[in-house]
Parts: C-alpha cells; sequence; structure tokens
C-alpha cells in the first residue's frame, strides 16, 4: 500500500509518472509524513550512491530523491520537515560520507544547509569519465564524515546508472 502511495503522491507533485520509482531505486529509504487522517501528505527518499570529488576516494553517499508534497499541502514546511529528518538520520548514521541531490529549487535546499557545487559534473562507467551538461545542478550536504578538504570547485563523479545520470 506505501508504495502505491508514494508513487501516486510523486505523481500529483511532479505531474510525471512514478510507476518504475522502485524498481530504478531499490534499496532506498523513504521518509513518510501524513496527515492525522492517515494520508501521505510529503515524501523524501535517498538511495546509496558513489560520488567522488576529484583527488578524494568515491564516498558513500545518500542521494536524495523524489521529494514531493501533495500539492494542496505544499508551503506548509512539510517538506522542509522530511529533509531535516532526512538529514539528521544520514548524519547520525556514521557510514554515510556525504549527502547528495540534484535540485529543483536550489534557494530551498540552500537554506536546510546543502551547499550547490560548482564545479564540474560527470558520470563514471567503467573506467571512462563523461562530463554532463553544465545545466546539470547538484548539491551536497557535509556530514560528520565528509573530508574537510572537499572543495566544490573540483571535478565530481557519480557511477552510471540507468535513468537520470544525477
Amino acid at each position: 500500500m506505501a508504495r502505491r502511495e508514494i508513487i501516486e503522491l510523486c505523481e500529483l507533485a511532479y505531474q510525471e509518472d512514478f510507476n518504475r520509482l522502485f524498481e530504478t531505486m531499490p534499496g532506498s529509504i523513504h521518509v513518510l509524513a501524513r496527515d492525522e487522517d492517515g494520508v501521505l501528505i510529503s515524501h523524501a527518499e535517498w538511495v546509496t550512491r558513489w560520488l567522488q570529488p576529484a583527488e578524494h576516494p568515491i564516498l558513500r553517499t545518500a542521494y536524495i530523491e523524489a521529494v514531493a508534497t501533495r500539492p494542496s499541502h505544499q508551503r506548509r514546511g512539510l517538506a522542509t520537515a522530511v529533509l531535516r529528518c532526512v538529514g539528521d538520520a544520514i548524519a547520525a548514521d556514521a557510514t554515510w560520507e556525504l549527502g547528495g541531490l540534484s535540485p529543483s529549487d536550489p534557494a530551498f535546499y540552500a537554506r536546510l544547509g546543502w551547499e550547490l557545487w560548482s564545479g564540474p559534473l560527470a558520470i563514471r562507467c567503467g573506467e571512462a569519465v563523461e562530463l554532463t551538461p553544465a545545466s546539470e545542478r547538484v548539491m551536497i550536504l557535509r556530514l560528520p564524515r565528509t573530508p574537510a578538504t572537499l572543495a566544490k570547485t573540483a571535478l565530481l563523479t557519480a557511477e552510471w546508472r540507468d535513468g537520470e545520470p544525477w
């Protein structure tokens, strides 16, 4: 039941097809917000990605996806609350080295401590590295295990995946 609810919520919020969400993001962890009647009104999830900033090893990254709030409940702080919950959870888990996401609204995420990556972005596929278009945007959330020397101006790569590269 929760799967269908999540898909329906994301489709309402984004006006696009999310039927393959669970197939394209296996093993993701979901944060759900429900109203007093138990109706799903806000959602975010994270999945393991492997991001590598230049001059650093590959970092185990909690990559945030499908942040959605029911249109009738938007602008009430629900997505903010869900994202704070996600941020707290990944910061408390020592296995995560970085948070990442592809923002639709960078200003929204910046208020919550996310930083826009200003360096080039690329996708790793085996030994090959392919630059992504300059229009791609990625934001990071520094966690307790994020390397202190991480520079947002360096090249940032991610492993290739089906669907959207970032």
